[in-house]
C-alpha cells in the first residue's frame, strides 16, 4: 500500500461544497465536564481552516468520544467541544444532538456558506462499531441492514469526505471505512502522519534505526518481524529486553519482567536479524529495585553478574546509555516505539531521557525521527522533546499497525490520486 499516493485536501477544490470531516475529538474530560486537553481539537484546525478559506459551503464534523458502546451516555457527549472549537476557529459552531436522522439532514442540507457543525458522538449508535452493549450489559451485534443504512445516512451529509482522524485509522468502523462519497481525501493531520511513515517505510534514509521498548515481546512480535525486513539496526530495551537477555545470554534476571510466551520466539527473531544483517543492541547494565515503586531504593547490575534474586530491572544503566547514544548518532532515520525504562518514575527515567535527548540531537543534524504514539509520545512530552523531533504520531495503535506492515482500513478507504 503506497501511502504517498492517497488523495489529500491539497488535490481538491472545496468551493460551494458540503465537507463531511471525520476528526478525532476523543479528548480527556475533567470532572466538571469540560475539555481538559484540547490538543486533538487544535490538530484539526489547519484542515478546517483550509476548506473554509476555499469557500466550502459547510464543514460537518463527526467524531467519537469514549466508549459508550452503542448507548446514549450524556457524559460522552461531544457538546463539550463546542466552546473550545468556537474559540479556536473564531466563529460559531452549531452542535447537532445526533449524527444521523431527519433533524440532522434538515440542519445540514442547505446551510449558509461557511457554516460549521459538530454532530453528536458516533458511538451512541451501535452501527458505528458494529457491536455494543445493551442496558443489561449484554454484548449486542449491529444488524447488517442497519449498518448499511447508517453508513448511507452519514454519506448523505456531505459532497466530499475528508478523513483527519489518524488515531482511528486502524478501526474498520462505519465512519472510517463506510463513507461512499466519490472523493475521500486525507486532511493535513492525516497527511503529515502518512508522509512521515512513507518516508520510513517506503524510502528511508540509511542507516535506519528502530528503538523498541515496552513490556512484552509477544505484543511486539509482528512489529519486530516486519521491522527486521527494513531496518539496519535495532535497539531493544524496556521490559522486553529481559526476556531476550535470559534466552540469548542465559542471564539471571531476578524478578524482572519475563514473558514466557514471547520467549518461545526470541531465538527465531535473533536468527532472522542475523539473516537480514540487522545489528541488534541490548542493554548491558541496569538500574534495579526490590519493588516496583517510585520511591524504591535503587541498585545497579551488570550483564556479567546478572540481576540478583529479589531485584528487578527498571531501567538501563550508564554504559547502555552511552552505547545507545552512539547508535542513535549514526542513524539517518529513526522510528521509536516503546520507552526504555519506567520513565514515569524519575530515578528510572534516565535511559529513556538519555535516548530522547540523543534523538533530538540527531534531528538537528537532518535525521528523520518519528516517535510512535502512546507511552513514547508521553515520554517525548515529559522530556520536552515534542518540538525537537520530526514527528510525534497522534495514533498509538494506528502507527503500530502501520509499522507491523498491516494495511490500515482508514488509509485503504481513501481515494487514490488520479
Amino acid at each position: 500500500m503506497s501511502l504517498s499516493k492517497k488523495l489529500s485536501v491539497d488535490d481538491l477544490s472545496f468551493a460551494g461544497k458540503r465537507v463531511l470531516m471525520r476528526v478525532d475529538y476523543n479528548v480527556p474530560i475533567n470532572k466538571n465536564g469540560d475539555v481538559e486537553d484540547p490538543r486533538r481539537i487544535e490538530a484539526t484546525l489547519p484542515t478546517i481552516n483550509h476548506v473554509l478559506k476555499q469557500g466550502a459551503k459547510s464543514v460537518v464534523l463527526i467524531s467519537h468520544l469514549g466508549r459508550p458502546d452503542g448507548q446514549v451516555m450524556p457524559k460522552y457527549s461531544l457538546r463539550c467541544c463546542v466552546p473550545v472549537l468556537e474559540k479556536l476557529l473564531g466563529r460559531k459552531v452549531e452542535f447537532v444532538s445526533d449524527c444521523v436522522g431527519p433533524d440532522v439532514v434538515k440542519v445540514t442540507a442547505n446551510p449558509a456558506t461557511g457554516s460549521v457543525f459538530l454532530l453528536e458522538n458516533l458511538r451512541f449508535h451501535v452501527e458505528e462499531e458494529g457491536k455494543g452493549v445493551d442496558a443489561a450489559g449484554n454484548t449486542v451485534k449491529a444488524d447488517t441492514a442497519a449498518v448499511k443504512k447508517f453508513r448511507q445516512d452519514l454519506s448523505g451529509l456531505g459532497d466530499v469526505f475528508v478523513f483527519d482522524a489518524f488515531a482511528a485509522a486502524h478501526r474498520a468502523h462505519s465512519s472510517v471505512v463506510g463513507i461512499s462519497l466519490p472523493q475521500r481525501a486525507c486532511g493535513y493531520l492525516m497527511k503529515k502522519e502518512l508522509d512521515y511513515f512513507a518516508k520510513a517505510i517506503e524510502a528511508p534514509a540509511r542507516p535506519f534505526l528502530s528503538i523498541l521498548g515496552g513490556a512484552k515481546v509477544k505484543d511486539k512480535i509482528q512489529l519486530i518481524e516486519n521491522l527486521l525486513n527494513i531496518v539496519d539496526e535495532m535497539i531493544i530495551g524496556g521490559g522486553m529486553a529481559f526476556t531476550f537477555k535470559k534466552v540469548i545470554n542465559e542471564m539471571n534476571i531476578g524478578n524482572s519482567l519475563f514473558d514466557s510466551e514471547g520467549a518461545k520466539i526470541v531465538k527465531d527473531l535473533v536468527k532472522k536479524a542475523t539473516e537480514k544483517k540487522v545489528k541488534l543492541h541490548f542493554p548491558i547494565d541496569f538500574a534495579t529495585a526490590q519493588e516496583f515503586a517510585e520511591d524504591a531504593v535503587a541498585g545497579t547490575a551488570e550483564e556479567s553478574t546478572g540481576i540478583s534474586d529479589g531485584w528487578m530491572g527498571l531501567d538501563c544503566g550508564p554504559k547502555t546509555m552511552m552505547l545507545n547514544n552512539d547508535v542513535i548518532k549514526r542513524a539517518k532515520t529513526i522510528v521509536w516505539n516503546g520507552p526504555l525504562g519506567v520513565f514515569e518514575f524519575p530515578q528510572f527515567s534516565k535511559g529513556t531521557k538519555s535516548a530522547m535527548d540523543a534523538v533530538v540531537e540527531a534531528s538537528k543534524h537532518g535525521c528523520v525521527t518519528i516517535i510512535g504514539g502512546g507511552d513514547t509520545a508521553s515520554a517525548a512530552e515529559k522530556f520536552n522533546a515534542v518540538d525537537g523531533v520530526s514527528h510525534v504520531s497522534t495514533g498509538g495503535g494506528a502507527s503500530l499497525e502501520l509499522l507491523e506492515g498491516k494495511v490500515l482500513p482508514g488509509v485503504e478507504a481513501l481515494s487514490n490520486k488520479e
